[in-house]
């Protein structure tokens, strides 16, 4: 290590500002480079670089000045893409159940008794959402586009179109909630 980046890591963790700026231009490109090579998606990845450097600034008084602040800097934010990216798996599997449950209370209530009232409480709860979780819900079950497809093709990130996604379910759960009674042993993970 550095005369310079010893002193840098004094500096940085008494609170200087200025040192702490010089650390974030030196190895900011680096390690969103590092990271989308991780998580393949480089909003994604500057976002978790950005919530790392966060991370260091409210934990500088515990930094040591005798470490190589590159190797702590690109541990923390592997560490930080790695729990990205085991977050992502929940709300994946958490959608899909969430999905999956919607599909076989309509399926089953459909089929089993035709009921106009049904279709037209869904319809009614799909046009009270919001003209752009309404559009990514419909792509999603209309079209059966992936989320990354339907970010790319509206221009948003994905993180976007989950938070549509679990915004819309919402809604319609509670505009179907009066049906849901009927087959609580189907939408247990509703």
């Amino acid at each position: 290590m550095s005369i310079n980046e010893s002193q840098l890591l004094a500096a940085f963790s008494k609170g200087d500002r200025k040192a702490f700026e010089h650390l974030f231009n030196e190895h900011y490109q680096a390690t969103c480079r590092y990271v989308h090579r991780i998580i393949r998606d480089p909003d994604t990845a500057e976002e978790i670089v950005q919530s790392t450097f966060v991370n260091l600034w409210e934990k500088r008084e515990m930094m040591r000045e005798d470490i190589s602040f590159k190797s702590y800097l690109f541990r923390s934010a592997h560490n930080t893409a790695l729990n990205y990216i085991k977050h992502q798996k929940v709300v994946s599997n958490y959608a899909s159940r969430q999905q999956d449950s919607i599909e076989s209370l309509k399926a089953n209530y459909v089929s089993h008794q035709p009921d106009f009232e049904l279709q037209k409480r869904i319809e009614e709860s799909l046009e009270s959402l919001p003209p752009q979780c309404q559009k990514v819900f419909r792509m999603s079950r209309e079209e059966g586009l992936k989320y990354h497809e339907i970010a790319d093709e509206l221009g948003i990130s994905k993180k976007t179109v989950e938070v549509h996604m679990g915004k819309a379910l919402r809604i319609l759960r509670e505009g179907l909630k009066d049906y849901l009674i009927f087959f609580l042993p189907l939408v247990v993970f509703l």
